[in-house]
């Protein structure tokens, strides 16, 4: 079998025991120098002026959009597909979650969607960088600029990203990071960070992480407990170091999937809008995707399904009174993500591509997205 993803800590196993052995020998664990010196790193590296840890991504979005003055009464815009938790993010500072259907070739959210489903109550707009996949960001960042809205970018997925040639995270107020396990830059748990270039949304993020204090036990404003732990930051410190380079071998293996699958006749394979793609994931789409999924597991090849249910059709939305989003509801019933990750070899990945192109096409007549 050819497992989706691989976890366990492979040629960074030692430096990563030496950096959790770091950590016990010193015996300081919360908002110590390992958390300093990442957010010194991770801002480097995504051209930010600061960076805050905080304890996973959903936080990291909701202490953005508090940080950036958003909170109870106000509308931000975000897109249908994505993880619920962007816009469980959103409801968790008192906003409502409002969904612009997405590009049905990029599948991030369309700026003309989102243009059009701004209203008086409208305060912010959360791209969401979807598969790494950068959003179309220069016109989506034209919106807000012509309606006044603050931007939060959703890069969760999409670290060290670019469109068009700029830094993902950089075409708002301020980014939020997840480092679940499974991402481009994954910890040993959970954690999470935002990005800002401005001094105030960064000063005030760092309070309400860490309960709205203003000093030890004097708190100024409600905050929350969401602090990215020593341990994890000084496991990310040194797997950041290797970013860049693994992001180079998902690109590779993308690479090779697209030559591979060029032409198959029973899935689809969205295209790449920006050579700034990081490829968190590889995403077709088929009719008959059930199907399809059975057929490669059959053949020894893992699949996943990102994601199959659009945000505004869950059940935790329903009080939102969400819109429908057409395009969304289409993509989630035919879109399956095939094996990615670095160490993935090139028999492997051949493997991969000769089960998918030997998928019968009367099992899944295509149906283009548009």
């Amino acid at each position: 079998m050819i497992p989706f993803l691989r976890l366990t800590p492979g040629p960074d196993r030692a430096v990563i025991a030496s950096a959790i052995a770091r950590v016990i020998d010193r015996g300081w664990f919360i908002l110590g120098p390992e958390l300093e010196g990442f957010e010194r790193a991770f801002a480097e590296a995504t051209a930010a002026r600061h960076a805050i840890g905080v304890g996973n991504g959903t936080d990291a979005i909701a202490i953005a959009l508090r940080a950036a003055g958003v909170g109870a009464g106000d509308e931000v815009i975000t897109s249908p597909l994505s993880a619920a938790y962007t816009a469980l993010a959103i409801m968790m500072v008192g906003a409502r979650p409002v969904f612009a259907d997405i590009d049905p070739a990029r599948l991030t959210v369309d700026p003309e969607a989102v243009a059009a489903a701004v209203t008086p109550r409208t305060a912010a707009i959360v791209p969401v960088h979807i598969y790494g996949q950068p959003a179309d960001m220069p016109a989506i960042a034209a919106v807000a600029e012509r309606h006044g809205l603050a931007i939060v970018e959703d890069c969760c997925q999409a670290h060290l990203a670019t469109c068009g040639g700029r830094p993902v995270g950089s075409f708002g107020i301020a980014a939020a990071y997840s480092f679940y396990p499974t991402k481009n830059l994954g910890a040993l748990g959970d954690g999470g960070a935002l990005t800002t270039n401005d001094d105030r949304v960064a000063q005030r993020a760092r309070r309400l992480r860490n309960g709205g204090q203003t000093d030890r036990y004097r708190h100024g404003e409600f905050g929350v407990n969401s602090r990215l732990d020593e341990m994890q930051a000084a496991i990310l410190v040194e797997r950041l170091r290797s970013l860049e380079e693994l992001t180079r071998q998902r690109r590779a293996i993308a690479a090779r999937y697209r030559v591979g699958l060029e032409g198959a006749s029973a899935v689809e394979v969205p295209p790449e809008h920006d050579p700034g793609h990081v490829y968190h994931l590889f995403p077709i789409l088929a009719d008959g995707r059930d199907e399809l999924q059975r057929h490669l597991k059959e053949t020894g090849v893992e699949t996943l399904v990102h994601y199959p249910v659009p945000i505004p059709r869950q059940p935790a939305l329903s009080t939102e009174n969400p819109a429908v989003c057409a395009v969304a509801d289409r993509v989630c019933n035919r879109v399956v993500s095939l094996p990615l990750y670095p160490g993935l070899d090139t028999a492997a990945i051949d493997r991969i591509v000769d089960a998918v192109r030997r998928f019968p096409v009367a099992s899944a007549p295509v149906r283009k997205t548009q």
